[in-house]
């Protein structure tokens, strides 16, 4: 297996070269990571050259109007989707809220809908207020010792009222990577569609949505190391049956039907350099992969191996501790490198001392107080939060153990 060259892997993020950076160790990229420089370069153009009302027959126009196609289309191949099938928008908070209204016209009284209580607030809250238009409203809960997500106790929850059920890739707090596919197909025998907020897993290698048969997958591109949107796919055969949230003349166009606002189009046209990036990835680790998908599957895997690698010493290192709880598993083959980590004080604080020693970290309940109280703890008191990308160093680990070490 090839090993992530970390050298040229850093020498793309502008950020490791920032001298206010310096010595700074980030362990909060569940937040928002880096932005890599392709795509730096090309909101920089957009801005420079291109910053009029795109699709114009005008040049400056027309080549906006192209950058913001050539986005779409690239990443919609990397996600094994149609172009059409790709939305962008101001968030993924957002693009929930507006799939949620789609819904609320066009399900009826006695309907369900079935949430996961593992869900960070965006991919729960716009469901669960549908409850007051009749719907019903489900809850799959995880189990309170380890955070896991069963799918036996979502097999009883399913039955010829539920049409949606909405559940994450993996949680921002207990980081257990959930069977995808797995679930999709059991939700679909049960003739019900699939919502998945890729937003905590996205980061960590783009996922073949097609294979994954996700009705909707949606997933943020300012965690993706690009700008701050927020990325949609709702597959053709729902798009075209869901009640169009957006101008009336808007209606036919796929992609246009549930963005109800204008789209910011320089950040749209600066997602390209996402791929831009992970092709560099792919062809400077000459991993060998022909099609878009592929080449997606590749550098998947070379991001999780080297992510693996990096998680191993931090999750034996917590589990050797009884002063602390580490949330979710402690095996690094099926959760994310997103740590979450109970503790007798409030993690904030812990997160601010851990500053004094160059580390970037969280605490608080990172609007996931649901499953944060499910596993016995105080969302008021929330966890501290130590996350980090392939981008991150064996060397910075240490660092972080360190400093726990000092200050825990």
């Amino acid at each position: 297996m090839t090993d992530l060259d970390l050298e040229h892997v850093r020498r793309q993020f502008p950020a490791f070269s920032e001298p206010g950076l310096a010595g700074q160790a980030f362990f909060e990229n569940a937040g928002g990571s880096y932005t890599c420089k392709p795509v730096l370069e090309r909101l920089f153009r957009f801005y420079h050259q291109r910053k009029v009302q795109p699709y114009a027959p005008y040049e400056a126009s027309r080549l906006g109007g192209a950058e913001m196609d050539e986005a779409r289309q690239r990443l919609a191949a990397w996600l094994g989707v149609a172009p059409d099938e790709l939305s962008f928008g101001p968030s993924t908070t957002q693009n929930t809220y507006v799939l949620a209204q789609a819904f609320r016209q066009y399900l009826s009284a006695g309907d369900t809908i079935i949430v996961s209580n593992q869900d960070h607030e965006a991919n729960s809250g716009a469901w669960r207020r549908l409850a007051a238009d009749g719907i019903t409203v489900r809850e799959w809960r995880v189990q309170p010792d380890s955070g896991h997500l069963d799918l036996a106790d979502l097999a009883e929850l399913l039955d010829g009222s539920v049409r949606l059920v909405c559940f994450p890739h993996c949680s921002n707090i207990v980081g257990e990577i959930n069977p995808v596919a797995e679930i999709v197909t059991l939700v679909h025998e049960a003739g019900a569609l699939s919502c998945v907020d890729g937003v905590s897993y996205a980061p960590h290698g783009l996922p073949d949505i097609g294979a994954l048969g996700a009705d909707i997958y949606l997933f943020s591109s300012y965690k993706t190391y690009g700008p701050h949107q927020g990325i949609m796919v709702v597959r053709r055969a729902l798009a075209e049956v869901l009640p169009n949230q957006a101008h009336e003349f808007n209606a036919g166009c796929l992609n246009k039907r549930f963005t109800p606002a204008g789209p910011d189009h320089a950040q749209v046209a600066a997602c390209a350099g996402i791929v831009d990036y992970f092709e560099t990835l792919h062809d400077h680790h000459d991993l060998g992969a022909r099609t878009p998908a592929q080449k997606g599957a590749a550098v998947h895997g070379l991001m999780r191996r080297h992510e693996e690698r990096l998680l191993r010493p931090l999750l034996a290192y917590l589990g050797g501790r009884n002063d602390l709880r580490l949330l979710g598993p402690a095996d690094a083959e099926i959760r994310a490198p997103t740590v979450a980590i109970a503790l007798p004080e409030a993690g904030e604080r812990v997160a601010a001392r851990l500053a004094r020693h160059g580390i970037m970290a969280g605490g608080g309940d990172f609007y996931a107080g649901r499953v944060i109280a499910a596993m016995g703890e105080d969302p008021a008191r929330g966890v501290l939060r130590l996350s980090f990308t392939h981008y991150t160093s064996a060397a910075e680990v240490t660092r972080l153990i360190a400093a726990l070490d000092a200050e825990i």
